[in-house]
């Protein structure tokens, strides 16, 4: 019998581990966020430049726009976001993400969005604060910069393999999941290029 209680524990100690990691991890990560408050616009509202629809934003303490689902097109970073996307900001009003209301193309990409729980719950586009896109998870497979990237089967931002088609600052493609053999590499082998 104490054979197996040490067997026991043995499984249970790695999953008690990881639970107080995870724990501490999301302690830390919610000591370092700012603070919001919700409002609900009784109408559509101009907002620091992007036009915010009736319902639901979301603001820093300093009153400065956190979110909010726009109305129409409009610019963020260097891209052209469609009306009925959710918009997020950094505190000092840069570009963080968005959730597009359907699968949109954004800066020659074609990015996931939409979700069957509504538009602010799918796929993320991120942006870096001089808005220039970070990721992007592709509707179908795409030639990006002259790499083969994979469609994203997107399930939930940390459960998938895929992580979409990431770049650096410059713009330049840091790294996606190969659609096809490209070089030495074989279909399905996160593609990185050489630093």
């Amino acid at each position: 019998m104490k054979a197996e209680s040490m067997s026991s524990l043995w499984i249970k100690l790695p999953i008690t581990f990881a639970l107080l990691i995870s724990a501490m991890s999301l302690s830390a990560q919610s000591a370092t966020r700012p603070a919001l408050t919700h409002k609900t616009l009784d109408q559509p509202t101009e907002l620091q430049g992007y036009p915010c629809a009736r319902g639901d934003a979301w603001f820093f303490q300093d009153g400065r726009l956190n979110r909010c689902t726009v109305t129409r097109e409009v610019a963020f970073g260097e891209a052209r976001i469609p009306a009925g996307t959710y918009i997020a900001l950094h505190p000092d009003g840069t570009p963080d993400l968005i959730q597009l209301p359907h699968n949109s193309p954004i800066l020659g990409l074609n990015c996931m969005g939409g979700s069957w729980l509504g538009p602010s719950e799918g796929a993320m586009v991120a942006f870096y604060p001089n808005g220039k896109l970070k990721q992007c998870f592709l509707v179908a497979d795409q030639t990006v910069q002259g790499v083969p990237c994979a469609a994203n089967a997107f399930s939930f931002p940390f459960a998938t393999p895929n992580p979409g088609a990431l770049f650096d600052e410059s713009g330049k493609l840091r790294a996606c999941k190969l659609a096809k053999d490209f070089g030495a590499q074989r279909k399905g082998d996160r593609f990185a290029p050489p630093r």
